[in-house]
């Protein structure tokens, strides 16, 4: 009895901080401690998942409905002031020249700030979104669409699902093992997940077009991804990501097998 009451302790515990993890709120730590929970407890992994779709859902809900214009207009004029007469303006016009002599130099200022910043959220969200969607398909009872370790039949599976072709490398004799894909979206734009296994660990290859990602983002490199590892590379025209947690040394093997 009191064995159970602990379990259920520890089970309770964990679940109270799933929101926290699909936002990615927790320390590394705790990411790592609830990583291992997640692969040792069915229970947990279903309400991760559960959680994750419904926050997935109200964010794709958010996005589908804008009010008419003609109702912006309505509310715009409703709480804008009546314009004043022209002679009105021409004590402002002298200051406002002034202020535009100073805003421009300090426009600039601002655009050499606000850009770095901007696209340092910009890579938080997509490793963030990546994040979801590797433990999104590890919590799946059924992780991909295609099964099998047969290149040639994995491959040919996407053609006419998504608007590209990939290539991939013959895995014989190697540590990593293919176990087979599923069409993902990122951006709204489809790709190819590829799911591959070393020892114990998964691993997700996620390939879509460069042109279909944001302008500005680095095109190699390792981004952090909670207490996932992620690597990044483009090649002709294709943006793969790599996120697993797997040793580092994996993911780089992978990427050179992969053509990085």
């Amino acid at each position: 009895m009191t064995e159970d009451r602990t379990e259920k302790t520890t089970h309770e515990r964990w679940t109270g901080k799933l929101d926290a993890y699909i936002d990615g709120e927790l320390d590394s730590s705790q990411m790592q401690e609830l990583d291992r929970h997640l692969r040792e407890c069915s229970g947990c992994t279903a309400e991760a998942l559960r959680r994750l779709q419904w926050k997935r859902v109200i964010h794709s809900a958010g996005q589908c409905y804008e009010p008419d214009p003609a109702v912006r207009e309505r509310i715009r004029r409703s709480i804008s002031p009546a314009k004043p007469a022209w002679w009105q303006w021409r004590p402002a016009f002298a200051v406002t020249a002034a202020l535009l002599l100073v805003l421009a130099g300090a426009r600039i200022i601002q655009l050499e700030t606000v850009q770095p910043k901007r696209h340092l959220a910009q890579e938080s969200w997509m490793a963030g979104e990546l994040a979801d969607l590797h433990v999104a398909t590890l919590a799946s009872a059924n992780p991909v669409d295609v099964v099998s370790s047969d290149r040639h039949s994995v491959k040919p599976w996407f053609a006419g699902k998504i608007p590209f072709s990939f290539n991939l490398p013959e895995l014989q004799g190697s540590q990593f093992e293919l176990v087979g894909g599923r069409v993902s979206y990122l951006e709204q734009s489809p790709g190819a997940q590829l799911l591959f296994r070393v020892r114990k660990h998964q691993i997700s290859v996620f390939i879509f077009q460069a042109k279909a990602l944001p302008l500005g983002l680095a095109s190699a490199g390792e981004m952090d991804a909670r207490s996932f590892h992620l690597e990044r590379w483009q090649r002709d025209g294709l943006q793969y990501f790599a996120i697993s947690d797997a040793a580092p040394e994996d993911l780089h093997a992978l990427s050179d097998l992969l053509g990085k």
